[in-house]
C-alpha cells in the first residue's frame, strides 16, 4: 500500500520515505505541496510507500523517556525499521515506479523524514537511482554516510539534531548541497510531530517545503 499524488503526466517523481510513525496528516499534506505547489514550472508524481505495512511506531513511545518506551522504540529500530533491510527495498521501488509509468517518469528525487533520512543517506551513493535527495529533521546523522553521497542533497535539520553531527555531515559532502538548521523547531516539525495549529510551526513547515521545491 502506498500513497500517491500528483499529475500522471509529470515526468519527474519524488519518493518520500516517511518517519517511524508512518502516514501522518502532516506528511501527506507535504506530499501534496510537493506535487502541486510548483505547477507553473514543474510537476511531480509523489509516492509514499508503506514500509511498515500498517504497523508504524506508536506515538506514545516518543520521547523514549522511560525504560519501557526505550525498549519498544529500540526493538522497532531493530526489526521493522532496521535501516539496512529497508534501504535494500529502495532500488526495486524506484525501478517499479519507472516501469509502471510506462516510460513517462525519467527522474526520481528522494525525500527522507527523520528515520527516512537515514534510508536516503544509505541509498544515495554510487549507482543510486535518485537524481537528487533531501532529508528533513534526519535521524542517525553520520558524516561517513555523507562521504559516499553522489547526488545533490538538501538537509533541513531541527534544533533537536546534534549540531556537531550536522556540521560534520555537511563538511564531508562532496556534492552540491544546502544544509540549514531550523533552530526553534522540534524534531519532526515537517512530518508527524509538526503542530500546524501553531502559527510559527506552520510558517517554518511551509518555508521548509518551499526550500525543498526550490532545491
Amino acid at each position: 500500500m502506498a500513497d500517491k499524488t500528483g499529475p500522471s503526466t509529470a515526468t519527474s517523481a519524488i519518493l518520500i520515505i516517511y518517519d517511524i510513525f508512518g502516514f501522518s496528516p502532516q506528511s501527506l499534506q507535504g506530499a501534496d505541496i510537493l506535487a502541486h505547489a510548483d505547477d507553473e514550472h514543474h510537476q511531480y508524481q509523489v509516492f509514499m510507500p508503506d514500509f511498515f505495512h500498517g504497523n508504524p511506531a506508536d506515538h506514545s513511545w516518543y520521547p523514549p523517556d522511560t525504560p519501557e518506551k526505550g525498549e519498544k522504540l529500540g526493538n522497532f529500530f531493530k526489526t521493522a525499521a532496521a535501516p539496512p533491510a529497508n534501504a535494500a527495498k529502495i532500488g526495486p521501488i524506484l525501478k517499479m515506479i519507472k516501469e509502471k509509468s510506462g516510460g513517462t517518469i525519467t527522474k526520481i528525487g528522494g525525500l527522507g523524514m527523520c528515520w527516512g533520512g537515514k534510508i536516503i543517506s544509505l541509498t544515495s551513493g554510487a549507482d543510486t537511482g535518485f537524481s537528487a535527495v533531501a532529508e528533513v529533521h534526519p535521524a542517525m546523522v553520520d558524516a561517513n554516510d555523507a562521504k559516499a553521497i553522489t547526488v545533490p542533497i538538501c538537509m533541513l535539520a531541527s534544533g533537536h539534531e546534534n549540531a556537531d553531527d550536522v556540521k560534520a555531515f555537511k563538511e564531508a559532502l562532496k556534492v552540491p548541497n544546502h544544509v540549514e538548521t531550523f533552530q526553534d523547531q522540534v524534531h519532526g516539525w515537517m512530518a508527524a510531530r509538526g503542530d500546524l495549529s501553531d502559527a510559527r510551526v506552520r510558517e517554518e513547515y511551509e518555508r521548509g517545503y518551499k526550500i525543498l521545491l526550490d532545491f
